[in-house]
């Protein structure tokens, strides 16, 4: 069962809905003054750009341009008399996300405006609401309100500037194993409480995971919720007084072709096992700045997920302790029934023990060098895009992939 922090969160959201629709006789061009009490909570903001120290929004080489004016016409009265548009942050084929500051606190949002006419963009915006209203965790995006009407939806989410993670571990100078536990461990508390509430992410990379504020003391925030399933049981749940098993299968081919499952690969039921094998993938980047499995061609890529075929060869390696090599291979394990829990991760001792032998080995130089690298073959490569159900460039496809144009830049220096 949901907390009761994340029950009253779940009231809030209702309230302002209906607060702020009626249903669909609701037209937007007619005004009308909102309710001033509202509930705030943490959290961030998915599609949202790396934001500098001073809070202006960056996208890798080039300086991301404000044009809040166009777009505040686009915002119904009633959000524009609580928030004051500042600028454009992220946009994609049906969403604009912008940086807004709440008129009477001065606090600043992001606020993402989404179009949810088109039957594709109601199911998208639909099933992202179905997980935000549901959650209250500190490493969690969270949702604040949401302002709703028949043609679009205006999703309120605090706004977060520490960039990505692997933005954050190129750039800081020095990392260390102890500094990667610390990030997994806040992702590990995140995804262990999703399946606890039966959620299944099915698209968990490195670019969703952003850094709160930039601070070294910041907490780590799992974001974008696009592609993830509100199931009707927690995933790690056994089994009934009955002995009937309750797990929550899934069966749609969806998330991004690197960081796949071999179960989701062969068109079997799945359950959030799936995201414990992303979580493997992300520590193998995280300690070394290269992927375990890649390759140009999408079939040789998945026979390779298929064969677990993947190594800890070249550098940095040979520096990275066999404790931290055995959690990867705990994850990154065929057989998704003997595939590490979220909570048995947590448990492991390169986690529990925190490296003490080789925690204070500087890794950064290899891991710099290795993304930097992928980044420069990629980029005359096209990104990885997001597959979907028939594994092809259909709508689903094009969707996620047009949804982060500054990931596509990013993700093709990642993947």
């Amino acid at each position: 069962m949901p907390s009761e922090t994340s029950q009253k969160g779940y009231v809030s959201v209702v309230q302002s809905i209906v607060t702020f629709s009626k249903a669909h006789n609701d037209p937007e061009d007619q005004p009308k003054k909102p309710k001033q009490r509202c509930q705030w909570f943490s959290g961030y903001v998915e599609n949202c750009l790396q934001t500098s120290d001073t809070g202006q929004p960056l996208i890798r080489g080039e300086q991301q341009q404000n044009k809040p004016a166009k777009y505040k016409e686009k915002f119904d009265p009633r959000v524009t008399a609580r928030y004051d548009i500042k600028a454009l942050i992220g946009r994609g084929s049906f969403s604009h996300v912008m940086r807004v500051e709440h008129r009477a606190t001065r606090q600043p949002f992001a606020i993402k405006m989404m179009e949810v006419e088109a039957p594709e963009s109601h199911g998208v915006c639909a099933s992202e609401l179905a997980v935000l209203q549901r959650v209250s965790h500190a490493n969690v995006i969270q949702l604040i309100e949401v302002f709703q009407f028949p043609r679009r939806v205006y999703m309120v989410l605090e706004l977060a500037t520490g960039g990505e993670l692997m933005d954050r571990i190129v750039s800081r100078g020095h990392f260390t194993e102890w500094d990667a536990i610390q990030a997994l461990r806040m992702v590990l508390a995140a995804v262990g409480y999703l399946h606890t509430l039966g959620i299944t992410h099915r698209d968990l990379k490195p670019e969703n995971l952003l850094y709160y504020h930039p601070g070294a003391d910041s907490k780590l925030l799992v974001t974008d919720f696009g592609l993830s399933n509100f199931g009707r049981q927690g995933c790690e749940a056994a089994e009934d007084l009955n002995g009937a098993d309750r797990s929550w299968f899934l069966r749609t081919t969806c998330g991004t072709p690197e960081y796949l499952a071999p179960e989701v690969l062969m068109k079997r039921p799945y359950s959030c096992a799936v995201d414990m094998w992303a979580l493997g993938v992300i520590a193998y980047i995280v300690l070394s700045g290269s992927m375990p499995f890649e390759d140009d061609s999408r079939t040789r890529l998945y026979r390779s997920i298929l064969m677990g075929k993947y190594s800890f060869h070249g550098e940095p390696w040979s520096s990275v302790s066999s404790q931290a090599k055995d959690f990867i291979r705990c994850l990154l394990v065929l057989d998704p029934s003997t595939r590490l829990t979220a909570d048995q991760a947590m448990h492991h001792p390169w986690v529990v023990t925190m490296v003490a032998s080789s925690s204070m080995k500087n890794l950064h130089q290899c891991i710099s060098q290795n993304f930097r690298q992928r980044l420069s073959r990629a980029s005359s490569r096209c990104p990885s895009s997001t597959v979907s159900s028939d594994g092809g460039s259909n709508r689903e496809e094009k969707r996620k992939t047009q949804e982060h144009p500054k990931r596509q830049q990013k993700t093709s220096g990642l993947m």
